[in-house]
């Protein structure tokens, strides 16, 4: 696949105008809000179900934990068997790519065994494309939409799907935080494509993360995304206005509520990003849109504060895998240095 996006160095800049809602920082806040009261109380909430895997080296819990509007949404939490009972460790909190589900737990190990406790959360209605499958409900109805995820509740940004997402990822943090062995001031979260855009839209929602670690991530600077590629999914959208034909205004308005590029201003963790100059699916200018915006908005908010760290790994010859596995040893390394691990 031929390089098709702007060139790196002008990739570097890009610092496009993207409108924000008026009451965007309101619509998330209140949403949070009202998603915390119907959870209840975390410590009577939470559920921890200790599995056997059939692992020496590593303890695995079924967690179930609420989401938005106190939805029961599912997630593995993996830690090292030989953690002492009082230890606080470090912790990832790592979101699914488009389509995925948790799988099983044996298939999350790596940072177990790099020391830190590694929660796997489910993606609501998700599980069923790839992968070995999930284990949560979405219970919210849509409106037309076409198949996928994208144009889900898309009259309404109160109704979209990710706003539903994106409040249960802040939920998860929520969760891992009150449980006992978990160091509430090192929690980072993770993820790639999807679960890069989730992770982008915690880290600008949940205070006091530690880090975080995006992977050519999806969700970010949707206007531009729909005019550039075909792929889905943002394809997906483009597809629904092929046929709503009057509702161009009304979608990327309810999209902008859940742009990551727009939330990435309000990140205050150090971000460690990668990118994929081939890649289709989420083309190397959305992600640059999310990267360059990062924590802008929380230094204007507090100029005595400087810039938010962040760095960004390129892949010159990659499409949408990026770096997967390659990454690995990077992440741990960095991570290790953030979060004092």
């Amino acid at each position: 696949m031929p390089l098709f996006d702007l060139p790196l160095a002008e990739l570097e800049t890009y610092s496009p105008t993207i409108v924000e809602p008026d009451d965007l920082d309101a619509f998330w806040a209140t949403t949070l809000a009202e998603s915390r009261a119907a959870g209840g109380d975390l410590a009577e909430t939470v559920r921890l179900e200790r599995v056997d895997a059939g692992l020496e080296l590593v303890t695995v819990d079924d967690v179930t934990f609420p989401g938005f509007g106190g939805h029961p949404i599912k997630a593995w939490l993996v830690r090292p068997a030989g953690a002492a009972v009082d230890a606080a460790l470090p912790a990832v909190v790592e979101f699914i790519g488009y389509g995925g589900g948790r799988g099983l737990a044996h298939e999350h190990l790596a940072w177990a065994a790099a020391g830190f406790a590694h929660l796997v959360v489910d993606t609501r209605g998700q599980g069923s494309r790839w992968g070995t499958g999930g284990g949560t409900p979405d219970p919210v109805g849509s409106g037309p939409a076409t198949p996928g995820f994208m144009t889900r509740g898309i009259e309404d940004p109160h109704d979209h799907y990710y706003r539903r997402v994106f409040t249960d990822g802040v939920r998860a943090v929520d969760a891992l935080r009150s449980l006992p062995g978990i160091d509430p001031d090192r929690v980072a979260v993770t993820g790639a494509s999807q679960g890069g855009g989730i992770s982008i839209a915690v880290a600008g929602l949940a205070d006091g993360l530690v880090a975080a670690m995006p992977d050519v991530p999806f969700l970010s600077h949707f206007r531009h995304a729909v005019a550039i590629t075909d792929r889905d999914p943002y394809g997906e959208i483009r597809t629904y206005l092929a046929v709503h034909r009057d509702a161009e205004e009304t979608v990327f308005r309810t999209l902008s509520y859940v742009d990551v590029a727009l939330l990435a201003r309000r990140a205050t963790a150090p971000a460690l990003f990668s990118v994929a100059l081939m890649d289709l699916t989420c083309p190397p200018s959305t992600v640059y849109a999310a990267f360059n915006g990062w924590g802008a908005k929380a230094v204007a908010d507090d100029a005595a504060a400087g810039a938010v760290a962040r760095e960004i790994d390129v892949y010159r010859y990659n499409d949408h895998e990026g770096g997967q596995g390659f990454r690995f040893a990077q992440q741990r390394a960095w991570l290790r240095a953030h979060a004092g691990a």
